[in-house]
């Protein structure tokens, strides 16, 4: 694809939504806990301060990030990370499984064509019909390998994974998840920069976990615990040294500074109760197949 006309980013660049809307009335995963929102007479408030928390973690990165405007009656429109996967300008608009989040597709579909307009991207592109996608929720760019990984049996449907291959020109590794607690690839799965990989084995299937193991070295493959994956901290973004997440139990705190990085933890408690943490709050559009990101750890 040509990229001539997209707007070029010295800066790494993200898209997060307006958390003015966010709230927690269904429950579409076994996260999700609408009795503790309604319970909590202040959460709204503290939503709020985590959103923007979470934004000048990113700008403190090095990153900037564009802006989608809440929308009353869409509360999971604050994780962006579902709406599109996105690559060399090109976007892939997301289709959901569920009914309480349809409504968001026109809205993210509206965003990207004035994003394209602005020529931040250059081509929106739509599912075929009866695929479900699930965004880059469920399709994570590895920039050190140059290919994608995708998730598939929880939400996004394995025959998606060909429109992926096809739209990109890009190799897609299939991973199925075993259950409904880890419902996309980003709750469980993260590279990091170095070739390195953060993932919770237990939501794999076991051919998926071998799928994995054939294709990183032991020494590349950090296995989160119970108690780091309950606390949504593979759900993270990495940029270079950095990575942004959910406030850390001190064993993943310990691990990821003994390798280099620098951790920027977010309390992100308020969408932590809708199953969402760092990486589903937020979307990058800036991702290039023809560049890595190199960890520049000393």
């Amino acid at each position: 694809m040509d990229d001539e006309g997209i707007k070029m980013t010295a800066r790494p660049l993200f898209l997060m939504t307006n958390p003015e809307h966010f709230e927690v009335v269904y429950q579409i995963n076994p996260w999700m806990q609408p009795d503790a929102w309604r319970a909590d007479s202040a959460i709204r408030r503290t939503a709020a301060q985590a959103s923007a928390a979470l934004r000048r973690g990113l700008q403190s990165a090095g990153c900037d990030v564009e802006s989608l405007t809440a929308v009353e009656g869409l509360p999971d429109l604050v994780f962006p990370a579902n709406a599109a996967v996105v690559l060399d300008g090109r976007v892939l608009l997301a289709r959901f499984r569920h009914s309480e989040r349809q409504g968001e597709e026109s809205v993210f579909r509206a965003a990207f064509i004035a994003l394209k307009q602005r020529g931040v991207v250059s081509e929106v592109v739509e599912l075929p019909p009866g695929a479900i996608q699930e965004g880059a929720g469920d399709c994570i760019w590895d920039p050190n390998r140059g290919f994608f990984w995708a998730g598939h049996g929880q939400r996004s449907t394995r025959d998606s994974l060909l429109v992926i291959e096809k739209t990109f020109g890009r190799e897609v590794i299939a991973l199925e998840l075993a259950t409904d607690r880890f419902y996309h690839l980003d709750t469980c799965f993260c590279p990091l920069a170095g070739g390195l990989v953060l993932y919770y084995p237990p939501a794999f299937t076991n051919a998926t976990l071998a799928t994995i193991r054939s294709r990183l070295r032991p020494e590349q493959r950090i296995e989160a615990t119970d108690e780091e994956a309950a606390a949504m901290c593979v759900n993270a973004v990495n940029i270079g040294v950095y990575i942004v997440m959910a406030k850390a139990p001190e064993s993943l705190r310990h691990k990821l500074l003994a390798l280099g990085f620098t951790m920027i933890e977010i309390d992100l408690a308020p969408f932590i109760l809708s199953g969402g943490g760092a990486y589903c709050m937020t979307l990058r559009l800036d991702w290039k197949s023809n560049c890595c990101v190199a960890m520049n750890a000393a």
